[in-house]
């Protein structure tokens, strides 16, 4: 029974937390508000530093609250092993990397359409699986991918908007910008989601310790983009301009979001997951028409939309009595 609770419990939080992550992203990048707009890099920064001060809390748990276990743990395992430690860089940058073009993809397209298309990350990490990991999928796992394709591409389709040609022409420029960032960011998260597994499954290091080595990559990463991309506007206004309370929930939920998948994975599986995705998807769509009033569906989307759903349902249903499933 408590199992049964966790799992249910950490599908409640997983819907949760993607579909608000994306809504007020979606949100805080076209809330219209007097001086400067936040910078997305500065974001990314905060949410890596969150993550790891999260991880060192639960490591720090772990250890019956022993800050000389704590101590000893993170010497043992990072200082020690530089080696090992040097490993999570790669994924760690294309993280880094993936968080940006996320507020790129969210600044330039609807929340509905950027969810359905981000989906398209199953199939890049499908694709990594079976090429890094010689892992073997089934009949119904590559059906499920030609199905994944074709409701992305039904959800891209150009549709006209006789009432305002003006503001379709205007955004085809940001609505390309969106899918380019939203597909780079799919085949980043496939392959650093994979070469991650990978690393995992060769060590035996705490998942925590794990991520706290990744967040120590991401921190300095993210610090470079952020002074390589906005130095200027950091030194001018400093990195915290435009922070509001909308910016910090979105801090926050970006941080908590690897925790949370990774307590899907450890109480759920991949059928239950794909119905998470899918609430998602029609939560983001609903919320996205009626309450940011910045997406206007059509019988395309829609059938793009249950294309992907099932999609999403069909790869976990073979995925479940496979002994090292897909995280996709």
């Amino acid at each position: 029974m408590a199992s049964s609770r966790l799992k249910y419990l950490s599908l409640g939080v997983l819907v949760f937390q993607t579909t608000s992550l994306v809504l007020t992203m979606r949100y805080s990048r076209t809330l219209q508000g007097d001086g400067h707009r936040y910078l997305a890099s500065s974001a990314v920064v905060v949410a890596e530093f969150m993550k790891i001060i999260t991880c060192l809390l639960l490591v720090f748990k772990e250890h019956s609250y022993s800050v000389r276990a704590l101590s000893s743990i993170l010497r043992q395992e990072i200082a020690h092993k530089p080696i090992e430690t040097l490993k999570l860089a790669i994924p760690s940058g294309i993280y880094t990397l993936q968080n940006n073009l996320l507020y790129v993809a969210l600044s330039n397209l609807d929340a509905a359409t950027y969810q359905v298309t981000y989906q398209l990350k199953i199939l890049t990490t499908a694709l990594f699986s079976v090429s890094m990991l010689g892992r073997r999928l089934g009949v119904y796992q590559w059906l499920s991918l030609l199905i994944l394709m074709a409701g992305v591409a039904l959800v891209q389709w150009p549709s006209e908007s006789p009432g305002a040609p003006e503001k379709e022409q205007l955004s085809a420029g940001s609505q390309f910008v969106g899918v380019a960032a939203v597909l780079v960011a799919c085949f980043s998260s496939g392959f650093a989601g994979v070469y991650f597994e990978k690393i995992l499954k060769e060590t035996k290091q705490s998942v925590w310790v794990r991520n706290i080595q990744l967040g120590m990559f991401g921190l300095v990463f993210g610090l470079m983009g952020m002074f390589a991309y906005d130095g200027e506007r950091v030194l001018e206004s400093g990195m915290f301009q435009g922070y509001n309370t909308v910016t910090w929930i979105v801090v926050a939920l970006q941080a908590l979001g690897g925790l949370v998948i990774a307590a899907v994975i450890k109480y759920a599986d991949n059928i239950l997951k794909g119905f998470a995705t899918s609430l998602s998807i029609i939560l983001s769509t609903l919320i996205s028409y009626f309450w940011l009033q910045d997406f206007d569906p059509t019988s395309v989307f829609f059938m793009g939309a249950m294309l992907v759903i099932v999609a999403t349902f069909l790869y976990g249903y073979e995925g479940k009595p496979s002994p090292n499933p897909s995280r996709a």
